[in-house]
C-alpha cells in the first residue's frame, strides 16, 4: 500500500543575529532583537537560536566579522536552522559573504518585514504598495552570484508579488517599477477624492496611529462596532479601514485604523506606502495609541514620532491615548498621564475610558455646540442647507428675501458662517 503523502510544511527555523555598540546601546539591541523574533514568528517561522555581537565598528564585507559569521554557521547547523535573520540591514554584498558561509539563506529586517507585509495586503492598493518596496529592495541584489535569484523553495524572503518577477533581467523590473508607481499614483488620486467628498460631508478625519501591536484595532473595532481581524501579532493592519464614530454631544468624526509603525521601518517601505499614509497627512485629528504596559515604551514613543516626521505628519494635532490600562498598575499611569497632560487612559478591551476620549476628540476638533443667529438670503440653499446638516435649528424664521436662523452648530464651522453671523 502507497504511503500517504504528508503535505503540512514544516516552520522555517531561525537564527537571529544582532550586533551591538556595547554599553547602553546593548539594552536596545536586546529590545530591538527580541522584537526582531516576533516579527519572524509573524512571518510563521519559529526562533531556535540567538547571537548578539558586541562591536564599536561593524565589518564592511559580513557587519560581524568573519570569526562570528562561523560562529552563526555552527549554531545553523547545530539547530537546524533554515535561515539567519539580521536585526541590521544587509548590504548586498554583506549578505552574499554571510550567506556562502553559513550555506544557509540569510535575509534581514527589512526583508523580513516585507514579507510579512506581503503575507497581510489583501487589497490590490496594498500588493501594489508592498511589491513597489519588494522590486526597489531587491533590485541592487540582483548582481553578483544571483544567491537570492535560486530561491523558489518557499518561506521567510521568497513571498509576494515580486517572487517570479525577479526572475527578470534589471531592465523589466525597472519597467515594472515604472508601472507599479502609475498604478499607486491612480490610488492615490482616488484617495484624494475620496477625502474630498469627506471634506464636503464636514466629517472631521481621525487617524489611530502608533506603534505595531499597540491596540489599534481592538480600539477601533470598540469604538465604532466594526468587525476587523484582531491579533498579538505584528502588522495585522495594512489596509486602511474608515469607519463612522460618535463622540461628545452626537457628532460623527470619521476614524481611520492605519498600520502600525516598528522600530528600524524601512525607508522604502514608507516611501511605498506613502499613498496610504497620506491618511495620517490629512487626517484633522492624530489619536497616538500606546501600549501603556510595554517596558520599552519611550523607545516606542520615539520611533512613531521618528515616522511621523518622515511622512509630513509630526504637526498634525495628536491626543496621547494610553491603552491597556487593564495591565497596568494605577501608579505608572499616573506617572505617564503626568508626563503627557492631554493624554487619555483606556482600556480597550474593557471598554473603559472611551467617554473621556470622545469628549478630548470633540474638544480638539471644536465639535462642542455654539448657540449663533445667522442671516441668509433666501436663495441661498445650499448655505441653509448646509446649517440643517452640521447643526441642529432651534428657529427659521423668513422675512421677505431674508431667512434668519437660531441654531447650534460646532464651534469649528463658525468660521465658515463669519459672514452670516447677526
Amino acid at each position: 500500500m502507497r504511503a500517504r503523502r504528508d503535505t503540512t510544511q514544516a516552520r522555517e527555523k531561525a537564527i537571529l543575529v544582532g550586533v551591538s555598540g556595547g554599553g547602553r546601546e546593548r539594552f536596545r539591541t536586546e529590545s530591538s532583537v527580541e522584537e526582531l523574533g516576533l516579527l519572524v514568528e509573524s512571518a510563521g517561522a519559529r526562533v531556535v537560536g540567538t547571537l548578539i555581537q558586541e562591536r564599536k565598528r561593524k565589518d564592511p564585507a559580513t557587519l560581524i566579522g568573519r570569526g562570528k559569521v562561523e560562529e552563526v554557521a555552527r549554531i545553523s547547523s547545530d539547530r537546524g536552522a533554515d535561515v539567519v535573520v539580521f536585526d541590521d540591514e544587509l548590504t548586498p554584498a554583506q549578505q552574499r559573504n554571510v550567506e556562502e558561509t553559513v550555506e544557509r539563506k540569510t535575509v534581514d529586517r527589512t526583508q523580513l518585514i516585507l514579507d510579512i507585509f506581503a503575507r497581510r495586503a489583501r487589497t490590490r492598493e496594498g500588493r501594489l504598495q508592498v511589491e513597489l518596496a519588494q522590486l526597489d529592495y531587491m533590485l541592487p541584489r540582483l548582481t553578483g552570484k544571483g544567491v537570492l535569484l535560486s530561491r523558489l523553495g518557499g518561506g521567510i524572503g521568497t513571498r509576494g508579488p515580486g517572487e517570479t518577477k525577479l526572475e527578470t533581467d534589471r531592465r523589466r523590473i525597472r519597467q515594472r517599477i515604472q508601472s507599479v508607481k502609475r498604478e499607486i499614483e491612480k490610488v492615490r488620486r482616488a484617495r484624494h477624492t475620496r477625502r474630498e467628498a469627506r471634506e464636503r460631508a464636514q466629517a472631521p478625519v481621525v487617524a489611530l496611529v502608533g506603534y505595531t501591536n499597540a491596540g489599534k484595532s481592538t480600539l477601533f473595532s470598540a469604538l465604532t462596532r466594526a468587525r476587523t481581524e484582531i491579533s498579538p501579532q505584528l502588522f495585522m493592519t495594512l489596509d486602511p479601514l474608515v469607519r463612522r464614530m460618535r463622540v461628545g454631544h452626537g457628532k460623527d468624526v470619521l476614524l481611520v485604523d492605519t498600520v502600525g509603525f516598528i522600530q528600524k521601518l524601512p525607508h522604502a517601505l514608507v516611501a511605498a506606502f506613502r499613498a496610504t499614509l497620506e491618511e495620517v497627512v490629512e487626517a484633522d485629528l492624530l489619536l497616538h495609541v500606546m501600549d501603556a504596559s510595554a517596558e520599552d515604551f519611550d523607545e516606542r514613543e520615539a520611533a512613531v514620532d521618528a515616522v511621523l516626521r518622515e511622512i509630513g505628519a509630526a504637526d498634525r494635532p495628536r491626543i496621547a491615548v494610553l491603552n491597556k490600562a487593564d495591565k497596568v498598575a494605577a501608579t505608572r499611569l499616573v506617572a505617564l498621564q503626568s508626563a503627557r497632560p492631554a493624554s487619555v487612559v483606556v482600556s480597550a478591551v474593557e471598554a473603559t475610558g472611551f467617554e473621556e476620549l470622545g469628549t478630548a476628540v470633540a474638544r480638539h476638533l471644536e465639535l462642542m455646540p455654539r448657540a449663533v443667529r445667522l442671516r441668509f438670503r433666501a436663495g441661498d440653499a445650499r448655505g441653509i442647507a448646509g446649517i440643517y446638516t452640521a447643526g441642529r435649528v432651534v428657529s427659521h424664521e423668513v422675512d421677505g428675501d431674508e431667512v434668519t436662523i437660531d441654531a447650534e452648530i460646532p464651534e469649528r464651522l463658525v468660521a465658515r458662517y463669519r459672514e452670516h453671523l447677526v
